[in-house]
């Protein structure tokens, strides 16, 4: 059983080759990554921009991953957008604490590879189609804290997806989003433009 997904883009890693991709960027994460490039493609287009998002999984599963689908491409960058399947209890229970230990190790396992780091935001949500018994609201709030307090402390670039698309009870506003948790293109258009800013901004540090 291939738990972290390993085969879903070894064929297209293999093809980018071993060298050195000067402004290769990588995008990190679960649904809202895989489909950006579905939903958008045009902000992906003659861009050095790798999509390399796996719907439904979580931080441990993206963990045991990075190696070949980020690392190995030797990006300048890496965009890490993870925790919503984590909150979901998507592989079972988890802390607040551990999702964040394995997104800083992702965070650390790039710089030691000299690859600049992008840390998002968990984008809101209030109810899981999926998981109804649950209520995340809370809990993207406590670990988007954590994701942004981990960015100022180690001078990393952060994407405050969060404050841009929330409305009033905490959820992902209906204008962005069609089920509550995966952007629309209306969604999508409004991130795009954070995203490319903290790039910048990571590029300069």
């Amino acid at each position: 059983m291939d738990w972290p997904n390993l085969q879903k883009y070894a064929t297209e890693n293999e093809s980018l080759g071993t060298a050195v991709a000067k402004n290769r960027i990588v995008w990190m994460g679960d649904s809202i990554t895989e489909f950006w490039i579905a939903t958008d493609g045009d902000f992906f287009k003659n861009k050095p921009y790798i999509n390399r998002g796996i719907s439904g999984q979580t931080t441990s599963q993206m963990l045991l991953r990075f190696r070949q689908d980020v690392i190995n491409l030797k990006p300048e960058m890496v965009v890490i957008l993870a925790g919503i399947n984590d909150i979901a209890e998507n592989t079972g229970p988890i802390s607040l604490e551990n999702i964040l230990g394995n997104i800083t190790s992702m965070a650390e396992l790039a710089k030691a590879n000299n690859i600049k780091v992008v840390l998002s935001s968990v984008l809101p949500a209030n109810k899981f189609p999926w998981r109804p018994d649950l209520q995340p609201a809370d809990k993207v709030i406590q670990l988007n804290t954590m994701l942004q307090k981990y960015c100022k402390d180690n001078n990393l670039a952060y994407i405050d997806y969060y404050s841009k698309m929330a409305d009033s009870e905490k959820g992902l506003d209906v204008k962005f989003t069609n089920d509550g948790v995966h952007p629309t293109l209306s969604g999508y258009k409004i991130m795009e433009p954070l995203a490319e800013e903290a790039i910048a901004k990571a590029k300069k540090n």
